[in-house]
C-alpha cells in the first residue's frame, strides 16, 4: 500500500475513519475541557440574563407613566414590524420561485434588497418617519440588517425548495 510507504499505518487510518463515521452518524466526541467550557459558558449566559432582567425591572419601576406608555407603544410597533418581516418572504414565495427560475444572482440580490427596503420603509412609516437621535438610527440600522439577513436566508431556502 502506498499509505504505509509514507509512514501512515493502517491502524491509525482506520481509527480516523471510525471517528469520521461516528461523527457522521450523529455521534460526538466530548472531552473534559469541552464539558467545563460549556458549563462555564452556561453559567455566564445565565448570569447575564438574570442581570438584564433585574436591570429591566429596576428601569421599569423607576420610569414615569408617560415613559412606560411610550416604551409599550414602541414595543408594539416593533413586534408588529417584526411580524411583517417574518411574513413577507413567505407571502411572496411565488415571486421568489419566478426569480429563482431566472437563474441569475443579480435578480435574486435585487429581490432581497427590494424586500428589505420595503420593510424598512414600513418601519419608518410606523414611527411617523421620525428617526431622530443616535439610538433610533442604531435601532433602524440593526433592524435593517436583521431584515436583510432574514430575507436572504429565507428567500434562498424557498428558492431551493420551489425552484
Amino acid at each position: 500500500m502506498a499509505g504505509t510507504a509514507r509512514g501512515v499505518n493502517r491502524k491509525g487510518l482506520t481509527k480516523h475513519l471510525e471517528f469520521i463515521r461516528s461523527c457522521e452518524a450523529g455521534g460526538f466526541v466530548e472531552s473534559g475541557t469541552m464539558e467545563w467550557l460549556k458549563s462555564v459558558t452556561g453559567k455566564v449566559v445565565s448570569g447575564l440574563v438574570a442581570l438584564a432582567v433585574v436591570a429591566g425591572g429596576i428601569s421599569w419601576w423607576s420610569m414615569t407613566p408617560d415613559t412606560r406608555e411610550q416604551v409599550l407603544a414602541s414595543s408594539g410597533k416593533i413586534l408588529g414590524w417584526l411580524g411583517i418581516v417574518l411574513a413577507v418572504p413567505w407571502a411572496s414565495f411565488f415571486l421568489i420561485g419566478k426569480v429563482s427560475d431566472l437563474d441569475n444572482n443579480l435578480a435574486g440580490a435585487a429581490l432581497v434588497l427590494a424586500l428589505t427596503i420595503l420593510e424598512l420603509v414600513v418601519l419608518a412609516w410606523m414611527f411617523q418617519w421620525g428617526i431622530r437621535g443616535s439610538g433610533a438610527w442604531t435601532a433602524f440600522v440593526v433592524g435593517g440588517l436583521f431584515a436583510g439577513v432574514y430575507n436572504l436566508f429565507t428567500c434562498d431556502w424557498i428558492a431551493e425548495k420551489v425552484g
